[in-house]
Parts: C-alpha cells; structure tokens; sequence
C-alpha cells in the first residue's frame, strides 16, 4: 500500500485529502502535518521509513521557501506531489526544478488528487494542465523536464557508474535502471538534443548542471 505524508497548513485541507484515501481504500495516510519540520521529527521520533508520496503545499505559514521544502524531502527520500491552487506557475516551477514530481490544483476533484498520488508513486508522468502552465513560455525548462528517477539515473550514470552499479546505488532493478536511461534519451531527443551515445548524456548533463565539470555529481556531496 502506498504511504502518504500531507503537509499543509490549513487542516481542513489535509482532513479533506485524507478522508478521500480512507474512501478510496489507500493510499494510507501515515502522517498529516503543517510544516516540513513536523514530518522530518516524526520520522526521527518513530523511526519510519520515508513515505512514498508527500502531498506538499507550495506555501507554507512557517517562513520556510519552495526550493526548501522540497529539497528537503526529496533528500530524504519521498517522491513529492505538489498539491497548490497553483496560480503561481513561478513557485510551481521552482518546486519542479528542486525535484518534486508533478502538481495537482486545489480545485480538482478530490478523485483527480487520488489519481495524481497513485500516479506519482507509480513513477509515471503527471503532465496535467498544472503542470503545463508552469513551464508554458519558459521553453528552456520544458526542454530539461526528466522526472527525478531519472535525474537520479542519469547523473549517476553521467559521472561514470555502469548502469548496474547506478541501479544498485538507487535500490532499483538493472531493468528499471536500463528503462530509465531509455526514457531519457526520447526525452532529449524529442526536444532537439541528440543523446544517441554515453558521450551525448554526458554533455546533455553537464548542460542541465546535473554533473559538475569534474564528474562528480552535481550538489551531491556527502549523499550516498
């Protein structure tokens, strides 16, 4: 079953989204808060894994920033589901940009948001009309759209690994790993970049800024 985090700060908001899973028979909603803070301590005091999906407000009462939040429990494990009204295609970019995985509006039905957490923690694309918005005009972004599996895949990739060991340093099937890189490639290619060698992903990463001139990736430092 799928585990889910709501992080949101106006209760009625996470009371309504978990309703609708009780409802829907799953995901399970194993943690609702207001902060990101509040979840960080709650894994630590529980000793809980990460959850598969946190369903996150764009803004949130305590101060923090978008890029923030979701840094954060990306580094930590989740796979992100912006829940917003989403008419900040700005702040929905910069959450895309720092790893979260698609966005769903406030004002779809409460089936729509179900859909959108299965979808995410399935690992399949959320290219809905929110989605759209945020990178619409913005031509250059759209172009380095890779869900974070995959930028995961490809900077490991990119700095030198050989896909079974990138598959064994995600936790993931060779196959997964292999279908990934794949996934990649049509990506670029469909925008106008070639990627038909490891030579090209390389340099389609160096450009993205997903791997550092010296081949280390890019902001991973000290991360496994």
């Amino acid at each position: 079953m799928t585990r889910v985090a709501l992080i949101d700060d106006h209760e009625s908001v996470r009371l309504g989204v978990e309703a609708a899973c009780v409802t829907d028979g799953g995901p399970e909603v194993v943690f609702s808060g207001s902060t990101v803070t509040e979840y960080v301590r709650w894994r630590r005091a529980t000793s809980a894994p990460p959850v598969d999906v946190v369903v996150l407000d764009l803004t949130l009462g305590d101060g923090t920033t978008v890029r923030e939040n979701v840094g954060r429990l990306v580094a930590d494990g989740s796979s992100i589901l912006v829940h917003s009204v989403a008419d900040r295609p700005s702040a929905v970019r910069e959450a895309l940009l720092a790893g979260a995985i698609g966005v769903v509006s406030k004002a779809s039905p409460i089936d729509d948001v179900i859909s959108a957490i299965h979808a995410v923690a399935n690992g399949d694309p959320l290219n809905n009309v929110e989605w759209a918005s945020a990178i619409e005009g913005d031509r250059e972004f759209a172009d380095a759209q890779l869900s974070a599996r995959e930028r995961d895949v490809l900077r490991l990739y990119a700095a030198g690994l050989p896909l079974k060991a990138v598959a064994e340093r995600l936790g993931i099937a060779y196959s997964t790993a292999k279908e990934n890189i794949s996934r990649v490639r049509v990506k670029y290619v469909e925008v106008g970049r070639s990627a038909s060698t490891k030579f090209d992903l390389i340099r389609r990463a160096l450009e993205d800024g997903l791997v550092s001139a010296d081949g280390f990736a890019a902001g991973a430092s000290g991360k496994r």
